[in-house]
């Protein structure tokens, strides 16, 4: 089913510099693999491996306190080399060193075409094992959902407004029949519909992601925010109170689905590479080893100078060490320079040479908008926050952002839960926090809301 587009007339669309070629490469092997994850709320991992244990691809390493029966795989087979925790104890990586021959540990195997009949069970027993579960989200709160639980509907998100989110159309390429699969896995979890959001006017209209089957298609068009998930599902089926809805990226589903086909976690994992800071000749999608070392992925394909290697987009995005590993359900790198220049006259000065939001610099009133090389300057520091109507220009939901900002900062929950503070996602006012003048972390601020709502029961 294909609905009219959905027209977005509110946002904005950063002109940034960098953008991946619709190509694929194959990156050179990795020396280290890890299992490093980033961006996982409400989720408390335990060991289930020490130093020096044999793994195989696939075998359970972590396990999740709250949500029986959900582990987290290895991403290769080989040897515990090292395992690094953060502060508070909170473990950032299981290191491996992979073994010369990959020997996965199998998973049930789904006939593609049975995968719409077969019992949520079991497709749920496959995601569990594997910690794909944890691609999902839950909304409100955004954080894991509980395997128990029964979402309302699901939303898979296929559109990638923000830069440089990695473009499914070049992600499904060679695994349509996984896509599929994936899609049809979905529609075991859930009573109600599956939702399937892209792009108006895709690359190719009659590709197998524009033409999949069992899911409601919906098209949107517009500046970004246009492709975020809350968004799609304020516009379609707003959640009401007592709904559980879920969300997942496009991405994610193609790995599901080979998941369920080959009866294995995949070995591999796609990644767009771009941003200001990689050489031209090496923006692209590159198949890399699942888990691999930045290091690896990254040497000789940046450019001269200090950068900030960034999981996801660019606006929402999170900062990854510069010895990090591919966090397990990235699908782009962005790179920026750190810029950390301080200009002249500052705002006062004419800016030919800046970006900007407001209108505030003369390049602004160019009729033409070339690609901008931003980097991670903020151009100022964080001063107290004016309610200006700002914010509401780049959020397309019926809610007052300037006042669900103030609740949110003077920690009154009853308010800002009345102003749409369960409806939204931290992603929802990376765009806002760009243009704010006040140069506040509305991400965080919003992160910070969410998660004293779900702790303490409200």
């Amino acid at each position: 089913m294909r609905g009219h587009p959905v027209r977005i007339r509110k946002g904005l669309d950063i002109p940034l510099e960098g953008a991946p070629a619709r190509e694929m490469a194959s990156a050179a092997p990795a020396p280290e693999i890890a299992f490093a994850p980033a961006g996982l709320p409400g989720v408390k991992l335990r060991l289930l491996v020490k130093e020096g244990d044999a793994v195989r691809r696939g075998q359970p390493i972590l396990r999740d306190k709250a949500r029986p029966g959900l582990t987290f795989a290895a991403p290769a087979t080989g040897t515990i080399r090292s395992i690094a925790f953060g502060p508070r104890r909170i473990l950032e990586r299981v290191v491996m060193a992979p073994a010369a021959e990959d020997e996965p540990q199998p998973y049930e195997r789904f006939d593609p075409a049975a995968v719409c009949q077969a019992p949520r069970e079991r497709v749920l027993d496959s995601l569990l094992r594997s910690g794909y579960f944890a691609f999902f989200r839950r909304r409100p709160f955004s954080t894991v959902p509980k395997p128990e639980a029964m979402p309302r509907d699901i939303f898979v998100n296929g559109m990638n407004t923000a830069p440089f989110l990695a473009d499914i159309h070049v992600l499904a390429r060679g695994f349509e029949t996984a896509f599929q699969a994936g899609l049809d896995a979905l529609t075991r979890l859930t009573t109600g519909r599956v939702y399937l959001c892209l792009a108006d006017g895709a690359p190719d209209p009659l590709s197998a992601v524009s033409g999949a089957r069992h899911v409601e298609i919906r098209t949107f068009a517009g500046p970004h925010p246009s492709g975020n998930s809350s968004v799609h599902i304020h516009h379609l089926a707003p959640i009401r109170p007592g709904d559980e809805v879920w969300t997942i990226r496009a991405a994610n589903v193609v790995r599901i689905g080979r998941l369920l086909m080959e009866g294995a976690t995949p070995a591999d994992q796609t990644v767009a590479l771009a941003g200001p800071a990689v050489k031209k000749e090496h923006r692209r999608y590159y198949r890399a080893p699942a888990g691999a070392s930045l290091d690896a992925l990254l040497r000789g394909r940046l450019c001269e100078g200090e950068t900030r290697v960034v999981s996801g987009d660019a606006l929402a995005g999170i900062a990854l060490p510069s010895d990090g590993f591919l966090p397990p359900d990235t699908e782009s790198l962005t790179v920026l320079p750190e810029d950390r220049e301080r200009h002249f006259l500052g705002w006062a000065a004419p800016g030919v040479r800046f970006f900007s939001a407001s209108r505030l610099f003369a390049s602004r009133w160019w009729p033409a908008q070339r690609p901008w090389a931003l980097g991670t300057n903020m151009h100022g520091r964080p001063r107290a926050m004016v309610v200006t109507g700002l914010y509401d220009r780049y959020l397309p939901m019926r809610i007052l952002p300037d006042y669900l900002i103030r609740a949110v900062l003077a920690r009154d929950w009853e308010e800002a839960v009345k102003l749409g503070l369960l409806e939204v996602d931290p992603e929802d006012f990376a765009l806002c926090a760009f243009a704010c003048p006040s140069k506040m972390d509305l991400v965080g601020l919003v992160r910070d809301g969410l998660e004293r709502l779900e702790s303490e029961g409200l």
